[in-house]
């Protein structure tokens, strides 16, 4: 479907961190600032076009429908794209270079390094230090072509009424599955309390991620993946009525990784070459040599 869209159509941001950017913006507090940085420092860009921010919730309020998200579903199934290990994936990953992020000039790898390493310093278990290092893998698919809107933004669930906790939930207006009626109520195609295992969610990379790692990481590591970019839910108390107990538990997880993903970014470097055996023998502890990606 997207493949006729114009490059504005696909790409509004002019960095996917303008995402992140807005993120801050909105979720200012947090207990956690491990380089003393002023909040209103991180990812400031000069005069940023906040307009783009609302172009691209445009993008993705109008396209993340329910048939869209069956579809990328079915096309990112593991094993599609072949075999690689976990960090020629980040490698991979360190191709997409972004030269209009205002926080860092590190590479993909360093980012990753250093919110694994703030989670490292804090005394966290090896599968939370190895989830910091990977719950942004999953942005390879904008190496594999898909537009910004695919790939990042807060993720919400498809197939039943878009929460006015979501932002710009005004947008929802042009999205063709508000005309349905089936998928248009409170429940929508879902029961109550079904659990959000049985809940199609936006697609992007926190899904795509969480489909790679299913198989191996443990349950609190795949909620942190899954739904770090659940706003609606991890902050704002929404979409309750999908949960069951076991998502409620989990949700705490969630909340005490989001910190380290909104603010993990420094001026110091990691030293890669000396900390990569380190994180070879942990993602060796939890991944075969080669994953399906």
């Amino acid at each position: 479907m997207h493949e006729q869209l114009s490059e504005k159509e696909k790409n509004p941001l002019a960095s996917l961190d303008q995402w992140e950017d807005d993120l801050l913006e909105r979720y200012p507090e947090t207990g956690y600032n491990p380089n003393g940085k002023a909040k209103s420092a991180f990812r400031n860009y000069d005069a940023p076009p906040r307009d783009t921010v609302r172009d691209f919730y445009q993008l993705n309020h109008r396209y993340q429908t329910l048939d869209f998200v069956l579809e990328k579903e079915a096309e990112y199934q593991p094993g599609k794209r072949g075999t690689k290990p976990i960090w020629q994936a980040m490698e991979f990953l360190n191709t997409l270079v972004d030269d209009s992020d205002p926080d860092t000039e590190m590479t993909q790898i360093e980012h990753l390094l250093q919110t694994s390493e703030a989670i490292r310093k804090d005394g966290h278990p090896r599968w939370f230090i190895l989830t910091g290092l990977m719950h942004d893998l999953g942005k390879v698919l904008c190496l594999y072509g898909e537009p910004q809107w695919a790939v990042v933004g807060d993720t919400f669930p498809v197939g039943c009424a878009f929460s006015e906790k979501i932002i710009l939930p005004d947008f929802f207006s042009e999205n063709p599955d508000r005309e349905k009626p089936e998928l248009s109520t409170e429940y929508g195609i879902y029961e109550p309390g079904c659990g959000l295992d049985k809940v199609h969610m936006s697609w992007g990379h926190d899904e795509y991620m969480y489909r790679i790692s299913k198989d191996y990481l443990p349950q609190e590591a795949l909620y942190m993946i899954r739904y770090h970019s659940f706003y609606a839910a991890h902050r704002e108390g929404a979409y309750t009525h999908l949960m069951n107990e076991q998502d409620k538990k989990m949700f705490q997880w969630v909340r005490a990784f989001n910190p380290y993903d909104l603010y993990s970014k420094s001026d110091s470097p990691p030293k890669v070459a000396e900390l990569k055996p380190y994180y070879e023998d942990l993602i060796a502890e939890f991944f075969p040599p080669e994953v399906a990606w």
